[in-house]
């Protein structure tokens, strides 16, 4: 099933002033085009298609950049320009479009997710908000009636419909239209209502800019701080009668040889949370050249990693360790491990994992000579 939008664009908007296009000019670091048509790609629409003006070169100049952007020509007025755009759309096999005003950039995830989903039970369906204020008539200075509010709503995009309903709706429309709902309407088709969203206004006016501006800056404040980082450690086996391994001592045959305890497990999870926040590696926070980590213990190393996450205002969210070897065997102990990893890093034992693999007797860990791990840690800062 393909779901395509067709962004309407090919307008002049000259009511929001500045001489140029409303969809063209530039938004909170971008064009006003550029946040309408980022919203369907991060919704995973199959295509997206862009009706605009062909002899605009500010448009040519917006749209450059958008190398996977089908492009349709405008017409006289907006029927014209959805008729063709649907028409350019024909061939795609394309089973619901959404149609969408090109000045509404600030349009949000879940009212696209909830527009189409209401297409899985209706022919047609649209955004709108109940009207909440008094209503007047009047003239341009004085009012001269009120008019009852109940069951108005004021209109959003995007709408959407079944394409083949759409498409056969506007080829047979005679006369202007409002919106896509009122050709949907006038051809017959049942249009459901899908709640709105107070955020997802049009510019039309110059001081719908700032507004549009203030609600994609406070949209991008409120995104947290994700950070994913790995670590990757190895200790060759050595002489002695344990290893440690995670924070626990299991009995074996060898030792494990290195600078500090050689915690191999506990050094890929250091790195981890280092790497995530950018901030190197055990070597450079603790240099092997310096004596005085000789023969430290490892959770030394990852107390620092983690209370400097937190002093960056970081909370670790998960960590993922991998240990490498044919023998010790990891499994007897691997939920005592996963308890002291989150007894150290003062996390619930349920966000840390400690797992174990062989490497099917292939390579140094397959031949014995010694263990090696993996480790992924999440960071987030709200």
């Amino acid at each position: 099933m393909t779901t395509a939008v067709l962004i309407v664009a090919a307008g002049t908007g000259t009511r929001a002033g500045g001489g140029v296009a409303k969809q063209w000019r530039p938004l909170a670091g971008k064009r006003v085009i550029d946040w309408t048509i980022a919203a369907f790609q991060e919704a995973s629409v199959d295509l997206i298609m862009v009706v605009r003006d062909p002899d605009n070169p500010d448009a040519a100049q917006a749209l450059a950049k958008h190398k996977d952007i089908l492009l349709a020509k405008g017409g006289v007025d907006r029927s014209t320009s959805v008729r063709n755009g649907l028409i350019a759309l024909d061939k795609m096999n394309v089973d619901k479009v959404l149609i969408h005003d090109a000045a509404r950039p600030c349009v949000p995830a879940h009212l696209i997710t909830e527009v189409l989903c209401a297409l899985d039970t209706a022919p047609a369906a649209a955004p709108g908000l109940a009207v909440t204020d008094a209503l007047w008539t009047g003239t341009a200075h004085e009012v001269t009636g009120t008019q009852d509010r109940s069951n108005l709503y004021a209109a959003q995009t995007p709408q959407a419909f079944h394409f083949d309903a759409i498409l056969s709706a506007h080829l047979a429309l005679d006369g202007p239209a409002a919106d896509d709902v009122e050709v949907a309407r006038k051809a017959g088709l049942s249009v459901r209502i899908t709640q709105g969203d107070i955020n997802n206004i049009k510019i039309t006016r110059p001081e719908d800019f700032a507004r549009a501006e203030n609600i994609l800056r406070s949209s991008m404040d409120s995104i947290p701080d994700i950070r994913l980082g790995n670590g990757y450690d190895v200790h060759r086996f050595g002489p002695g009668d344990q290893v440690t391994l995670c924070g626990i001592e299991v009995p074996h045959d060898r030792g494990l040889q290195g600078h500090s305890d050689a915690d191999v497990g506990m050094h890929a999870v250091t790195d981890a949370l280092y790497g995530a926040m950018a901030e190197g590696d055990i070597g450079r926070h603790f240099p092997p050249s310096d004596p005085q980590w000789k023969g430290a213990a490892s959770e030394i190393f990852l107390r620092h990693a983690v209370d400097l996450a937190l002093s960056k205002g970081f909370r670790i969210s998960n960590v993922d360790c991998t240990l490498v070897c044919e023998f010790p065997k990891i499994g007897p102990h691997a939920e005592e491990m996963r308890s002291r990893m989150a007894e150290i890093m003062n996390m619930d034992r349920d966000r840390v994992s400690v797992k174990a693999t062989t490497s099917e007797r292939l390579g140094f860990t397959g031949r014995g000579e010694g263990i090696a791990a993996l480790a992924t840690a999440t960071l987030v800062r709200a």
